[in-house]
C-alpha cells in the first residue's frame, strides 16, 4: 500500500485505479475499477473455477465502481475464428485485452475533440450502483497482415463494434437488451459521422435498447489512433443478456 500511496501522490490528476485480475483462479476482488477475466465452460482448466469466480464476484459488485468483463472463450473464438490463429498463445489473448483497455483509457492519456474520464463513465454507464459489470468489445479485428490492406471507415468500425463476434465476452447482445452504451472512438474522425451512425444504430435496432433510460448511449472521440491502425472503436455495454451458466457440482460440500 505504501507503493499504492506514492504513485497516487505523484499523479496529476488521480482518476481512480484498475486492477486485471482473473476470478476463475480465486485471486480475490477489484479495487475501484477492475478488468476481470471470467472463466469458461468451454476452456475451464480447474474444476472449482466457477465456485472461484461466484465468491469473487461479491466483492466486485458489493465495492467496485465498474467492472469490465471478460472471458477465456470469447477470446480464444476471436483469435481462432476472426484472427486466424490456430494456436493461440497467451501473448495473443493479452494482446486482445490490452487494446480493449487501451481503448478504454484513451481519452484519459490523449486529446480529443470530446472526452470521457473514469468519472464520466461510471455516471453515464451505471444506471443502479449495483448494475456496473459492462461487457466491452473492440473494432476492427482482422488476421495478421490484412489490415494494411482494408480501408477502414466509421460506418465499418461502428458495425463490427456491436457484432457479438467483436464481444470480448461469450454472448450474443440480440438476445438482450442494451441498458447504456459508451462508444469510445480513435483516430481522425468526424463527430456528426459518429453522431449519424449512432443514431441510426438506435432507430435501426430500437428492440435492442431499453426505452426507460433516455439518452442511453455516450460517445467519446481521442485524436490519436492506436499503434498501426487509422481509427479504432471500443464500445462498453450495460447487457441484460445470458453470459455463461454453470452445472456443475464438483467439490460442492467444501462451500456449504
Amino acid at each position: 500500500m505504501d507503493v499504492v500511496r506514492k504513485e497516487s501522490e505523484s499523479c496529476d490528476c488521480l482518476q481512480g485505479f484498475q486492477l486485471t485480475h482473473a476470478l476463475g483462479g480465486g485471486t480475490g476482488s477489484g479495487m475501484q475499477i477492475s478488468f476481470s477475466v471470467f472463466p469458461s465452460l468451454k476452456v475451464s482448466k480447474t474444476v472449482v473455477e466457477p465456485y472461484n469466480a461466484m465468491l469473487s464476484s461479491e466483492p466486485i459488485i458489493e465495492h467496485g465502481d465498474a467492472a469490465y468483463c471478460i472471458d477465456n472463450e470469447a477470446l480464444y473464438d476471436i483469435c481462432s475464428r476472426t484472427l486466424k490463429i490456430k494456436t493461440p498463445t497467451y501473448g495473443d489473448l493479452n494482446h486482445l485485452v490490452s487494446a480493449t483497455m487501451s481503448g478504454v483509457t484513451a481519452c484519459l492519456r490523449f486529446p480529443g475533440q470530446l472526452n470521457a474520464d473514469l468519472r464520466k463513465l461510471a455516471v453515464n454507464m451505471v444506471p443502479f450502483p449495483r448494475l456496473h459489470f459492462f461487457m466491452p468489445a473492440f473494432a476492427p479485428l482482422a488476421s495478421r497482415g490484412s489490415q494494411q490492406y482494408r480501408a477502414l471507415t466509421v460506418p465499418d468500425i461502428t458495425r463490427q463494434m456491436f457484432d457479438a463476434k467483436n464481444a470480448m465476452v461469450a454472448c450474443d447482445p440480440r438476445y438482450g437488451r442494451y441498458l447504456t452504451v459508451a462508444a469510445l472512438f480513435r483516430g481522425r474522425v468526424s463527430m456528426r459521422e459518429i453522431d449519424e451512425k449512432m443514431f441510426d444504430i438506435q432507430n435501426k435496432n430500437s428492440s435492442h435498447f431499453v426505452e426507460w433510460i433516455p439518452n442511453n448511449v455516450k460517445t467519446a472521440v481521442c485524436n490519436i489512433p492506436p499503434r498501426g491502425l487509422q481509427m479504432s472503436g471500443t464500445v462498453i455495454g450495460k447487457e441484460n443478456s445470458k453470459i455463461f451458466a454453470y452445472d456443475s457440482n464438483c467439490f460442492v460440500i467444501k462451500y456449504l
